[in-house]
């Protein structure tokens, strides 16, 4: 069984006029309810400090919690409530939720889990150690990293197909060979980083593979990507677990971007990390909510996204894969 890992109070974060809104998600849950499809909702519980300082610089955490209380912006897209650093602290154990599903194989109600969905808010990719940006205050995906790596787990596959370039998950892991970061992104555009010279620094050369597409770009560009670049480099790398950055605003509906890729076409990019997970580590493999700013586009796109790992996981459970490994 697929497992969604959602909370409530994500909505708390609240935002104004923006376009990283509680609509976002509020418009998941309900088609989700709508479709009928088999997913277990289970709610995360709060990251700890302990687990925020993972990636992340003691001074800047209270920074976010002091900007929280007086409602003070950390930057001019990256808005807070006196809400926002109690939903961050979700949206980061939303992560780490996700990833312990991945790893255990179980929900503890007696289902088989080898995927998870994190429907976290606020996203996270754009979060640096010591600050926050482009709508991203903690930086969840990173921080489920660090957290697999913390419970045993030895190396990690970042896929990044948001159509912003994760600069600040890149950053946090730029010199690490235990953590190979793969991110498909239109460029030039926000943040302006993501050229595929930027390859890793130090020991971690070789761990950072940036595919940087031009705007108008579409679902064949997308799958060419992964199937043709992403899946030789990950099952040389063998990791022990795929994390995906899911940000759905490379659609060709969304207002934020230029990029043409369907709905369809992030099923088609689901597949073959689930492909991958399926064959490298045992199906481990947790998603986490980024960016996506239509709501039609968005809830249809994570729907059909759902449906992919429920479809893959019985496939692996009819092939006999451990699942558990």
């Amino acid at each position: 069984m697929t497992s969604i890992i959602y909370h409530p109070d994500y909505l708390l974060h609240e935002t104004g006029n923006h376009p990283e809104r509680k609509e976002r998600l509020l418009a998941i849950m309900q088609l989700i309810e709508e479709s009928g499809i088999n997913v277990r909702k289970i709610e995360p519980e709060p990251a700890s400090i302990e687990q925020i300082r993972y990636v992340h610089d003691p001074e800047y955490i209270e920074k976010v919690k002091y900007h929280s209380e007086h409602e003070i912006p950390l930057d001019p897209d990256t808005v807070v409530c006196n809400a926002s650093y109690h939903a961050a602290l979700l949206a980061a154990g939303g992560a780490i939720c996700a990833v312990d599903l991945a790893m255990g194989g179980g929900d503890g109600g007696g289902n088989d889990v080898d995927n998870a969905f994190a429907l976290l808010r606020p996203p996270g990719h754009h979060a640096f150690p010591g600050r926050g940006s482009g709508f991203c205050i903690f930086n969840n995906i990173a921080i489920g990293a660090r957290h697999a790596q913390q419970s045993g787990l030895e190396r990690v596959l970042i896929v990044d197909w948001d159509v912003h370039h994760g600069n600040g998950t890149q950053l946090m892991f730029y010199d690490d060979p235990s953590v190979f970061y793969f991110s498909v992104h239109q460029y030039p555009h926000y943040p302006g980083t993501g050229s595929a010279g930027e390859t890793g620094g130090g020991d971690g050369r070789g761990y950072t593979l940036n595919v940087p597409l031009p705007a108008g770009s579409g679902d064949a560009a997308y799958i060419d990507a992964f199937e043709k670049i992403l899946t030789p480099a990950a099952l040389e790398f063998d990791p022990d677990i795929i994390l995906v950055s899911a940000g759905f605003d490379a659609h060709l509906d969304d207002p934020l971007a230029g990029m043409a890729v369907t709905t369809e076409g992030f099923g088609k990019m689901a597949s073959v990390i689930s492909s991958i997970a399926g064959e490298c580590c045992g199906g481990r493999l947790a998603i986490m909510l980024e960016g996506g700013y239509d709501l039609h586009a968005l809830s249809h796109s994570v729907l059909t996204v759902l449906g992919v790992l429920e479809r893959g996981y019985f496939r692996r459970k009819k092939r006999g894969v451990t699942l558990s490994s």
